[in-house]
């Protein structure tokens, strides 16, 4: 379990990564994942119980994750190599012809740590709410953790595995959703008004958190009520606050880098500044 000086060293390394990533392979989504880096650091190296030599898709024994926003790949490729999945060395094939690394999350290929190939927005919620469910039904202590997007949140299944999560009293469900204002056509308040999503998960039954996504000591402090919750018979959400393109500074804040990958000067000034803390990876 990662102290907090190492969780803040882990992910400036995720960071790293995602933003090498995404310039290698010309194509996908620096944003997003760059502000999702400290919510699934958090999850995997101090939050979840799993172990990567022993993983299957079953999750049999273990927590489970899922990435709902499945366009955030670039992140959970870099957590999940880091923790042991698949060898980091890999993250330089993202997006390549073959690649197990596609550009949302894919079993096709059997990539380690992919529980549910994910990627058509809002799906994500119903696989989590399923999963835990068999989980329940099998007797196992463990969670079942999901992570969703703003924007994705205007998806109609999302509001649908929430009233069946909530029928089904899944208080072995965590969901989180990176809150942070802005989706591929611009800011989620001027596209769809998704706004208020505290209020809308409270009136769909759910436990309902709100934390700085940004700070681990709200981050780990979350997942401990969440868990904490278990008994209550409501599923929880975790609404994390979020900046887009978080630890870049001509990222932060804006839509512009949801869907863009950086050039090669962009990229040398986002790395820049960005801690080396584990090694970066050697390119192909």
């Amino acid at each position: 379990m990662a102290t907090k000086e190492e969780l803040i060293r882990i992910s400036s390394q995720v960071r790293r990564d995602i933003i090498r990533m995404v310039t290698a392979s010309q194509s996908g989504h620096p944003g997003g994942s760059l502000g999702s880096a400290d919510v699934l650091t958090a999850l995997y190296f101090h939050v979840m119980k799993h172990d990567p030599k022993t993983w299957t898709r079953s999750c049999k024994g273990q927590d489970a994750f899922i990435l709902s926003a499945g366009h955030l790949a670039p992140v959970l490729y870099s957590v999940l190599a880091r923790a042991g999945y698949f060898p980091v060395s890999e993250l330089g094939t993202l997006r390549a012809f073959g690649s197990r690394l596609q550009g949302h999350p894919s079993v096709e290929k059997g990539l380690p740590g992919i529980v549910q190939a994910s990627g058509s927005l809002g799906q994500g919620l119903s696989c989590a709410a399923g999963i835990a469910l068999g989980k329940r039904l099998d007797s196992e202590d463990n969670f079942v953790y999901v992570h969703c997007g703003d924007g994705e949140s205007e998806e109609g299944q999302i509001w649908e595995a929430a009233m069946w999560a909530d029928h089904e009293k899944l208080d072995n469900l965590i969901a989180s959703t990176d809150w942070n204002g802005q989706q591929i056509d611009g800011p989620t308040e001027q596209v769809a008004g998704i706004e208020n999503l505290e209020g809308k998960w409270k009136a769909f039954g759910w436990n309902v958190l709100v934390a700085d996504g940004h700070d681990f000591d709200a981050i780990l402090a979350a997942y401990a009520a969440a868990k904490a919750n278990r008994g209550s018979g409501k599923p929880t959400m975790i609404l994390f606050r979020s900046v887009m393109g978080r630890g870049v500074d001509f990222m932060a804040g804006t839509h512009k880098w949801h869907g863009k990958a950086p050039s090669v000067q962009q990229c040398e000034e986002a790395l820049s500044q960005l801690e080396e803390t584990l090694g970066d990876y050697q390119e192909e």
